[in-house]
C-alpha cells in the first residue's frame, strides 16, 4: 500500500514525446516474470501444509471451545459466590483476559514469523497452547486453595492467550502462500474447517461427559478431563508441523528471487522487529483488518462460544439440550464450508463476505426472536439463518486476510491486526453480551449487537480490493502446474509502439 501514492507522476506531455524512454522506464520498475519467478505448488506438499495448520488450528480451538462450552460450571468452581450471574461474568471476564494478551502474542510471535520463518513460530505456540490448556485442568478449586485457584486460572488463560497470538496469523500465512493463486480460497477454508472442527469437538466431548456424569459430577471432577486431554492433542499437532517444509513464498524471499521492489526496505525493518514501522507504513490495511475482523469475530464467537450460555441462562434450556443443537448447526457447517471456499475462488472474496456480513445484518433480529420462541424447530431455524451468514465468512476470510498484506510483513501485520481485533471485539463478546441483557433486560441484545457489528463489516468489505485468483503481494505467482506457468510467461507481450 506504502509507495503507491507516487506511482503516475510523469508529465503526460513527456510521455507522449518518448514513449520508447518510458516503456523501458515501466520494464525496469516492473521487470516480465521468468519461468524460475513463478512457483509451481506440488499438491501433496500443499495438502501436508494444509492439514497441519487446520489441525493445529482445530487444537488451539478445541482448547478454548471447552472453556467456552464449561463458562457456568467454571464459575461455580473458580468463582463461587451463590449468585449465578456474577459467576458467569466472573468466568467470561476470564475467558475475555486471554484475549486481552493476544496483541502482545502477535506483536511478540509475528515479526518472529517473518523473521525466522512460519513454522518454527507455529510449533513454539502449539506447545505454549497445549502447556495453558493442560495446566488449567490440575488446578485445585477455590474450596481447596482459596483465592489462588482463580489466581492461576487467569494466569494458564493468560498463556493461552499469548500463544494464540501468534496462531492465526501464521495459520493463515502458512496456507496462503502454500496455496496456488486460483485455489487459496479453497484450501484457506480448511482452517476454519478446523477451527469449527475444534468447536465440535470440544462441545461433543463436553456434552456426552455431563450426560454420562450429570451435573454435580462435571462440577466436582469431571470438568477436568477435556483440559487434560488438550495435552496428547497439542503433542499430535506438533509433530505435524514440525515435518513440515516452510512455505515456498518464505523461501523465495529468503533466498531474495521475490522482484518485489516496493517492499525491500520493509525486509530489513520487519526482520529487526520493528513494529513502528508496520504501524506507519501498512495503517490503512491494518485499520481494514481490524474492521474485518471485528465483525467477523463478534459473529462468530456469538453463535459458536455463546450461544449454549445463551440457551442455558436466557431461555432455561438444558445444558446438554443447547449444545447438541449447537452441534447440528456446526456439523452442517462443516460439510458446505470448503464449498464456500470454492466459490469465493470463482467469484472473488468480496461478495461472499458481503453476503455474510448482509446476512448478519438482516437476520439477526428474526433468528433471536425465532431462537426466543423456545420450540426446536424454531432454534433450528433460527441458528441455521445465523450459521449460513458466518459460514460466507468462516470459508472466505482465511483466504482474505493474509492477501492484505505483502510477504515480508505478512505474519507480523496481520497477527497485530488480527489480534488487537480479536481481544476488543471477539473474546469480549460473551461478557459484554451478558453484561447487556443483565443492564437492559432485553435478551435480544445479541441480535443487536451482531447487527452493529455486521455494519462496520459491510463498510469494511466495501472499502476492501480483490485479491482472488491474484497473487499475494509481494511474491511471484503460484500455479499448480508447468503448463499454467508456461502460459503465464508466454502471456506477457510488450508494449505496443504507438
Amino acid at each position: 500500500m506504502a509507495g503507491q501514492e507516487h506511482e503516475e507522476v510523469a508529465d503526460p506531455a513527456a510521455v507522449k514525446r518518448h514513449p520508447a524512454l518510458f516503456r523501458a522506464i515501466r520494464q525496469r520498475k516492473n521487470p516480465k516474470l521468468r519461468r524460475s519467478d513463478i512457483t509451481v505448488t506440488d499438491d501433496a506438499a500443499v495438502k501436508r501444509a494444509v492439514k497441519a495448520a487446520s489441525l493445529g488450528n482445530a487444537m488451539e480451538w478445541f482448547d478454548f471451545g471447552i472453556y467456552s462450552y464449561l463458562a457456568v460450571t467454571i464459575g461455580r468452581v473458580f468463582f463461587p459466590s451463590g449468585n449465578p450471574t456474577f459467576e458467569l461474568l466472573s468466568s467470561f471476564a476470564t475467558f475475555a483476559v486471554a484475549f486481552l494478551v493476544r496483541p502482545l502474542g502477535g506483536m511478540f510471535f509475528g515479526p518472529m514469523g517473518d523473521r525466522l520463518g512460519r513454522k518454527k513460530v507455529l510449533a513454539l505456540t502449539m506447545i505454549l497452547m497445549a502447556i495453558g490448556t493442560f495446566a488449567i485442568g490440575l488446578i485445585p478449586s477455590h474450596a481447596t486453595i482459596g483465592l489462588w485457584a482463580p489466581v492461576l486460572l487467569v494466569f494458564f488463560r493468560l498463556v493461552q492467550g499469548f500463544s494464540t497470538g501468534g496462531e492465526y496469523g501464521g495459520a493463515s500465512t502458512f496456507i496462503a502462500e502454500y496455496a496456488p493463486d486460483k485455489r487459496r480460497g479453497f484450501f484457506g477454508s480448511f482452517l476454519e474447517f478446523g477451527t469449527l472442527a475444534g468447536y465440535v469437538g470440544a462441545a461433543g466431548l463436553v456434552t456426552a461427559l455431563t450426560a454420562v456424569l450429570g451435573s454435580d459430577t462435571m462440577e466436582s471432577w469431571g470438568w477436568r478431563i477435556p483440559f487434560l486431554v488438550a495435552g496428547p492433542l497439542g503433542l499430535v499437532g506438533l509433530y505435524l508441523r514440525l515435518r513440515l517444509d516452510e512455505t515456498p513464498a518464505f523461501q523465495k524471499l529468503e533466498a531474495g528471487n521475490v522482484h518485489a521492489s516496493d517492499a525491500a526496505d520493509a525486509v530489513e525493518s520487519t526482520t529487526a522487529g520493528d513494529l513502528g514501522k508496520i504501524f506507519r507504513q501498512y495503517w490503512p490495511s491494518l485499520i481494514l483488518c481490524v474492521a474485518l475482523v471485528g465483525a467477523y469475530n463478534i459473529t462468530d464467537y456469538m453463535l459458536l462460544s455463546y450461544m449454549p450460555t445463551y440457551l442455558t441462562n436466557e431461555l432455561h434450556y438444558g445444558e446438554t439440550h443447547g449444545l447438541l443443537i449447537l452441534l447440528a448447526v456446526m456439523a452442517a457447517l462443516m460439510l458446505v464450508i470448503s464449498q464456500v471456499g470454492k466459490l469465493s475462488d470463482r467469484f472473488g472474496r468480496k461478495p461472499l463476505l458481503m453476503a455474510g456480513m448482509l446476512g448478519f445484518f438482516f437476520l439477526s433480529l428474526p433468528a433471536f426472536l425465532l431462537i426466543k420462541q423456545g420450540s426446536v424447530p424454531a432454534i433450528v431455524i433460527g441458528m441455521a439463518m445465523l450459521g449460513l451468514s458466518l459460514v460466507c465468512l468462516l470459508g472466505t476470510m482465511s483466504a482474505a486476510l493474509p492477501a492484505l498484506f505483502p510477504t515480508e510483513v505478512r505474519y507480523g501485520s496481520l497477527s497485530v491486526g488480527y489480534n488487537f481485533s480479536a481481544s476488543l471485539f471477539g473474546g469480549t463478546t460473551p461478557f459484554v453480551i451478558t453484561g447487556l441483557i443483565s443492564l437492559t433486560g432485553n435478551n435480544l441484545m445479541p441480535a443487536y449487537y451482531a447487527m452493529a457489528a455486521a455494519l462496520v463489516g459491510v463498510i469494511a468489505v466495501a472499502c476492501m480490493k480483490e485479491t482472488a485468483r491474484k497473487p499475494l503481494a509481494g511474491s511471484p505467482p503460484s500455479v499448480e502446474t508447468d503448463a499454467e506457468a508456461a502460459e503465464l510467461v508466454h502471456a506477457q507481450t510488450p508494449d505496443p509502439k504507438f
